[in-house]
């Protein structure tokens, strides 16, 4: 092992739990077929490395030592508890050390575990936060914000998930192509909610994590191999590469977020730019050919491209923006996007229009920060003293930093320059 160093061995701890928590995880779930002993375990192993690697040093392969504590790990905590479960000794029974086969469709290890996750048997929210949790790595409190609810309810929702997959015997093997349609949606939605946990986080001192806006996208490139003609799967990794274009200029070097009319288009990732409007393109192609309607992440993505193609917030078509909303709240009605279709309403008709329909969202978005960042900046552009009562709610319920940052410093600016022109919000299709 390396020299013992705290600092680097925190370092090393934070880059493993990115790096290496769901492949830990998915690697023992093949191996025993449980995915309590999966996750338990991989989460012993990151507590020995803890307590051990600022003592003792980095290990070389830090992954090859966490997967081979994990999996010391399970094996103990089965050979205890099959000396009074039959269940568990059968797992113990069943535990395969062979390297990973290819085992359908799909040869990511990771992958699969999504799609084990989205099984049908379970609610779609219990297959999107299970994964959250058991791929993404995200903490129980992570994925409570993403969803608007308690953490306790999310902590049983994840429980049960986990109980019903072990009771209902579902087995750690990917669908059938015939059937792998029918779980689709909920994967989709799995990858997108991980995407947005990593290009804003919900919380914690670091702005973005990369790691799980990467983790995000290279889940949905295996989905594009996977379905190469389907809408949605293309709309989605369009949706997910024009977004993280942008975050390169998404934080100041100060530690503030940068609003997208006030981001340093020059900075954006040019590549990723690129490939998400090509994705684009060739939908609406797809679409003039007589394809299938667009779904919502086309929809998503296309208003994404048309922020992209604008050389300057000025020149953003705004129309084309509340008309793609339009379409979007005819498939998904839900508060956010229409918040986010209010946003864009404000851009092309005012922001007194814009914030009509903003306060007609209070009854269900009253503890959504973005809601209060968004009202805010419209009772500021319209010269309203209780803008600072807005932005007091949204700096409070915001968990980011950087939001904290920037909106702390709009408010602090109430009073004086201009209350005009377009600044959109921080709502998360305006960052």
């Amino acid at each position: 092992m390396n020299a013992p160093s705290a600092v680097t061995a925190e370092g090393a701890l934070a880059r493993a739990h990115r790096e290496e928590w769901a492949r830990v995880v998915a690697d023992l779930t093949r191996r025993f077929g449980d995915l309590h002993v999966a996750e338990d375990a991989t989460a012993e192993a990151f507590a020995a490395a803890t307590a051990r690697w600022p003592r003792e040093g980095v290990p070389p392969s830090p992954g090859g030592w966490l997967a081979t504590t994990a999996t010391r790990k399970a094996i103990d905590w089965l050979r205890r508890e099959s000396q009074r479960d039959a269940k568990h000794r059968a797992a113990l029974i069943m535990y395969d050390d062979s390297p990973p086969r290819p085992t359908g469709p799909i040869g990511d290890d990771r992958l699969r575990l999504v799609f084990v996750c989205c099984h049908p048997a379970l609610a779609m929210e219990a297959r999107v936060a299970l994964t959250l949790r058991l791929v993404g790595g995200l903490t129980v409190a992570e994925i409570a914000r993403a969803f608007l609810v308690r953490e306790t309810t999310m902590a049983r929702r994840i429980t049960r998930a986990k109980e019903k997959i072990r009771a209902a015997g579902i087995p750690y093997r990917v669908p059938s192509a015939d059937d792998i349609r029918e779980r689709l949606d909920g994967v989709l939605a799995v990858v997108h909610l991980v995407f947005n946990e990593g290009y804003l986080a919900g919380a914690g001192d670091d702005p973005l994590r990369v790691d799980l806006s990467d983790r995000a996208i290279h889940l949905g490139r295996l989905l594009r191999t996977l379905l190469p003609d389907d809408g949605e799967v293309a709309g989605l990794l369009a949706l997910m590469l024009l977004v993280d274009a942008r975050r390169p200029a998404r934080v100041s070097r100060t530690g503030e977020l940068v609003t997208l009319a006030e981001q340093d288009r020059g900075a954006w990732d040019r590549a990723r730019a690129a490939e998400g409007r090509a994705l684009v393109r060739e939908r609406i192609g797809a679409l003039a050919a007589g394809g299938d309607p667009p779904g919502r992440y086309q929809l998503q993505a296309a208003i994404n491209a048309v922020h992209m193609e604008a050389p300057s917030a000025a020149d953003t078509n705004w129309s084309t923006i509340v008309a793609l909303y339009d379409r979007l709240v005819l498939l998904d009605p839900s508060p956010v996007v229409r918040l986010n279709r209010a946003v864009a309403v404000a851009e092309v008709d005012g922001p007194g229009a814009g914030l009509a329909e903003i306060d007609r969202l209070a009854p269900a978005l009253d503890g959504y920060h973005a809601f209060h960042a968004a009202r805010a900046d419209l009772l500021r552009r319209l010269g309203r003293d209780d803008a600072r009562a807005a932005y007091d709610r949204a700096v409070d319920l915001a968990g980011n930093a950087a939001e904290r940052a920037y909106l702390t410093r709009r408010r602090d600016q109430l009073g004086g320059g201009s209350t005009r022109g377009g600044d959109p919000v921080p709502v998360p299709n305006g960052r």
